[in-house]
């Protein structure tokens, strides 16, 4: 049977950055990016270029850098937002323009205040504008399940005249169930049949937990398109999770005759990798990239998986690329054996960026007997986000002790300038944490502290997560260290820099 490819459209970067505390920079958004290309996804949705200067900048450099892959930006139904977007995308191998508009009357009423009619005219003429710009013009819309199904056919068929290339029907407040969603779309195919001219895209949220399921029964009903991210990251509960997604249709591909361009034993990596520069942890029993998701501790199933692994398992660990790589260094490598090394774990590093690196391999190596494929994977993000930080911590000293207050003192560099901050209080971290406070002139709410060892052994790089409140708002931060004092310092410290870039810092 040939099966049908359906375009994987990602929206991590976008979507799933929205995830409260989530910050990154954009250094951080390349590496992921480029990661998201190697994992073959079809569309990138890099950002939102009108939301802030440092999102702009985040796209722009995507497009610039990133190659393969179509990278968009989105952009409301607004003049300015759609020419902020083309001016951050342009430079891409292959742009897109994605905008949007709301068809729900709640939101019409409640949100833009408009009416249908001024809505309907409002997406004629910025999907025209869009496409006077790019050849390349997604229109979605916003709050779809919830729209009057004959309004919203008015305008999809209204944007199709226009030119847009594809057109998204999304379940913005995850409130459809899987049935009733794949016959609202067969619904929109026969109310518009301009539908069957274009692409057709999804875009589920996981409120209900169905996202992953209303997604699959819209392909069934003729979507070409699903919109996922990485995790399942997104507003709220999220979106529909690309790895899950992608699984479904490999193992029941004769069942449901679709299949992706996703390489899916890049997937695991994309996993660690998106979670550890947003501080989002994998959840043991996710399906398909947990760390549980390929355990088995009842007797029987070991019983069974030892003697035949598709028993109890209907994938292959190896499959996602789970497998542990043989590369294994230590203190006596040289700098020829750390490039191959990266090389093979598709990292490109620049003279300076294997210099820096193999300095900082060095230290870890005189304290840690090997390092193995993740703690490369995970020393070369801590890099990366190094490069990008204002604070710095450039000194610490603990003293603790079960007969006195534990006192800490810390020197953070900023631009070259040394601030000094000491604090003494009830426990080892509260006092390192309100130092870093003082030093950098702030008050920080610790929400959640989390540590966890890298790899297995007691000489593990141990990692670090945090979210501060710093004003109001969350702000996520994670380190890595053989020390985990070090690595909660950094942490604290990057949850601090990402605040600085949202100007919650000054």
């Amino acid at each position: 049977m040939n099966s049908q490819r359906i375009t994987i459209f990602d929206t991590t970067l976008r979507d799933g950055e929205q995830s409260p505390g989530i910050s990154l920079n954009a250094f951080e958004k390349v590496e992921i990016a480029e990661q998201l290309a190697r994992l073959g996804v079809d569309v990138i949705e890099a950002g939102f270029p009108i939301s802030s200067p440092g999102d702009f900048e985040g796209v722009q450099k995507i497009a610039r850098e990133v190659s393969g892959v179509s990278v968009c930006g989105l952009a409301r139904a607004i003049d300015k937002d759609i020419r902020t977007a083309w001016d951050a995308v342009r430079e891409a191998e292959r742009p897109r323009i994605h905008t949007f508009i709301s068809t729900s009357d709640v939101h019409l009423e409640h949100q833009l205040r408009k009416t249908r009619d001024e809505v309907l005219a409002a997406a004629r003429e910025m999907v025209a504008l869009a496409v006077s710009l790019c050849d390349d013009v997604e229109f979605s819309a916003m709050d779809a399940t919830r729209s009057d199904p004959d309004f919203l056919a008015a305008v999809l068929a209204a944007a199709i005249e226009e030119g847009a290339t594809t057109i998204n029907i999304p379940d913005t407040v995850g409130y459809a169930m899987p049935a009733e969603f794949g016959a609202f779309i067969r619904d929109q195919f026969e109310r518009v049949p301009g539908l069957a001219e274009v692409a057709v895209s999804v875009h589920c949220h996981n409120d209900l937990g169905l996202a992953v399921a209303n997604s699959l029964a819209a392909v069934e009903a003729g979507a070409t398109q699903v919109e996922c991210a990485v995790n399942g990251l997104g507003e709220r509960a999220g979106n529909a999770s690309l790895e899950e997604i992608v699984m479904i249709m490999e193992t029941r591909r004769d069942e449901l005759g679709r299949e992706t361009g996703i390489v899916t034993t890049e997937i695991d990596r994309t996993s660690r990798l998106v979670s550890q520069l947003t501080g989002y942890e994998v959840q043991p029993n996710k399906a398909v990239v947990g760390k549980n998701a390929f355990a088995h501790e009842s007797g029987i199933h070991q019983d069974g998986v030892l003697k035949e692994r598709t028993t109890y398992e209907i994938m292959n660990a190896r499959s996602i690329g789970r497998s542990q790589s043989d590369i294994v260094l230590g203190k006596h490598s040289g700098r020829h054996a750390l490039k191959s090394a990266m090389e093979e774990l598709g990292f490109s590093l620049s003279d300076d960026e294997l210099n820096q690196a193999f300095e900082n391999f060095k230290k870890i190596a005189d304290k840690k007997k090997q390092i193995t494929a993740v703690d490369l994977e995970h020393l070369v993000s801590e890099e990366l986000r190094e490069l990008t930080d204002i604070y710095e911590l450039k000194s610490y000293e603990v003293v603790s002790s079960s007969e006195f207050t534990p006192t800490c003192q810390v020197i953070i560099e900023k631009e070259g300038e040394e601030l000094p901050g000491r604090s003494f209080s009830g426990g080892s971290m509260e006092s390192m944490f309100m130092a870093i406070d003082k030093a950098v002139g702030t008050t920080g709410l610790l929400k959640d502290y989390q540590v966890r060892a890298v790899t297995s052994g007691k000489d593990s790089l141990g990692e670090v997560k945090v979210v501060v409140e710093v004003n109001g708002e969350d702000y996520a931060g994670t380190a890595l260290s053989i020390d985990v004092v070090e690595a909660s310092a950094k942490a604290y410290i990057r949850a601090i820099n990402n605040a600085y870039r949202a100007g919650a810092v000054k």
